[in-house]
Order: C-alpha cells, then structure tokens, then sequence
C-alpha cells in the first residue's frame, strides 16, 4: 500500500548496559501494535551506548591506562551482528509485522562500528548500514564502514534507507541514495541542535523524500552521577529533537524533545510523484554532461587469502 503509519522511537541508551537498553525497546511493543506504525527508527548507537562526553583516556601522542579499562567496558557492552540482541529485535520486528532501522555499535574481531540495522517481519535481520565516517572523536573508538553496506531496501511501507547521523552532511553519499531509490530516508542520530532540524528538511526537500530522524535522550551529567569537562552539569547530555518530514519539506510530527516517546505520522509514497514533478534530483533535475559519481560498492578486506 502507498498509505503507512511510520514512527520514530525516541529514547536513550540506559546506563545499566546493553540488556537493560533492549528491556526499554522491547517494553513498547503494544504501543508500536496499538500505533499500526509499518517502520518504526530508532536513534544511533543505542545497543551499545552513545558515550558522549568520554575521552577514553586519550591525548595527543598518549593513552592512558584507565582509558584503556573504560574502551574494555564499552567494548563488552557492543552487540555481535547476528546475536541475542538481533534474534529479540528480529521477533519484536515478526510481532508487531513493522519493519526496524536501529542504531547499534557492532563489533567484528576488535573493532567496532556505528551501524544501522534493518529487521523486516518476515525475514528479521535484512541488512546493515556501517556508518562511513565517524565524526571527530568518534575515530577513537570507531572502524570506517565501506560501500558494500549501503542498503536500500523494499518494505511494506516504501523503500528505506539509512545514513547516520553526520553522513546525512555528506552531499555524495546523498547522491548515491537517491539514486537507489530510497523514498524513506532514515536518520538515526544523537545530533539534538536546531540546525540539525534544517538538514532533515533539507534532505527531504532536496531528495523529494519522507525522513524520519530518530534522536537518543540521556540525562545530564548530575543525574548520571559523572561529571563532563566543559558541559553544564544540570544539562541534559542529549534532549532529543526526533522529527518526521513531508518530501516538500513540511513537518508532519514533531521535533519530540525532552521525553522519550513514539512519533507517528502517515505518509502515502505516492505523493513522491507529484513531489517531484519540479525537481528529481538524480532524474530529470541533473546533469551527467556535467557531473557524475562512482561508487565503489565492494567490500574492502585487509588480508585475502587466495
């Protein structure tokens, strides 16, 4: 059908770890049935924690020890990619019969990725997305994901796909995912400023798209019991902002702030035509005389073995 309910899960990691984390998601299965939401994201690094603020120890030119111990519990807390935590979204995905976008951090060997996954009902775990450049410090802690996991995939409530958080800055990368197709770009984030609210409508008009942006919530630091060098202790670290857009740009609903909660809005893909009547971005709008872009989609490995 061209008609769906989407919705955007807006809520934080918990700071009890990655079981207490999959506890809070899976405790809003009846509201995501009573919703009759098809796709439902939710925010970057969820599984797995968003540790904003952390140093991990490090300085310019050194490490410390103690970093060391701080990387070896954020590692732990990281899920594998199949795992238990898959298995249980992938059944929470068959039970409500709604598509999932889910920020994690992924662990393969000892590194670790900022990563989107895709659960559909009658297949579970359909694909991932390995978030291509991590943003400043994140390159401490984070492997670079490579064009072999930029997905686009059919759902029952239109083709999805994901670029997290930053990507969505990344002019090539959007190129690259108008041009497979995507009608419900998915923006898994822990970006809570008001510009962030312009790139969302940005893409949406630009890419003649719905976006759903899905923003973690986390307490501020006095709350948490630590302390953040730099950052207002009776701030929260993230407020939210998790939004849903029209393709001309117009909001449909939100930005939620302040709580966590399911924003839901209905959307109907074919409204994708007459959208873009004006302007189709990879279509009738570009010029290949004059620009084009290769995308190198095979996957990179450091030792092949012939």
């Amino acid at each position: 059908m061209a008609s769906s309910t989407v919705a955007v899960l807006q809520m934080g990691s918990a700071p009890a770890g990655k079981a207490q984390t999959l506890e809070k998601i899976l405790s809003y299965e009846e509201q995501i049935m009573a919703s009759g939401a098809r796709l439902v994201v939710m925010p970057e690094a969820l599984l797995g924690g968003y540790p904003k603020g952390e140093t991990f120890g490090t300085q310019l030119g050194y490490r410390l020890p103690e970093g060391r111990e701080t990387w070896a519990e954020y590692f732990a807390n990281a899920i594998d990619v199949p795992g238990k935590e898959t298995e249980a979204l992938a059944d929470l995905a068959r039970r409500t019969q709604a598509a999932l976008v889910i920020g994690v951090i992924e662990r393969e060997g000892s590194t670790l990725y900022c990563s989107a996954l895709f659960f559909e009902p009658e297949t579970g775990l359909a694909a991932k997305h390995r978030k291509l450049m991590p943003t400043g410090t994140e390159r401490l802690i984070w492997g670079q994901g490579d064009g072999s996991t930029l997905p686009v995939l059919d759902t029952q409530a239109g083709r999805i796909g994901a670029a997290i958080c930053w990507e969505n800055h990344m002019p090539l990368l959007r190129t690259a995912m108008y041009a497979k197709g995507v009608q419900i770009w998915c923006a898994p984030t822990v970006d809570e400023r008001d510009v962030w609210q312009a790139s969302m409508r940005h893409i949406a008009h630009e890419g003649r798209c719905f976006v759903l942006s899905a923003c973690q919530i986390q307490p501020s630091p006095a709350e948490l019991g630590i302390e953040i060098p730099g950052w207002d202790s009776q701030r929260p670290l993230i407020q939210g902002g998790s939004v849903i857009i029209g393709p001309l740009g117009d909001v449909l609903a939100g930005p939620l702030r302040g709580s966590e909660g399911l924003l839901c809005a209905q959307i109907d893909t074919d409204e994708l035509i007459r959208a873009r009547y004006d302007f189709d971005v990879v279509g009738h709008y570009a010029r290949p005389d004059v620009f084009s872009l290769s995308v190198d989609q095979k996957p990179k490995k450091t030792v092949t073995f012939q």
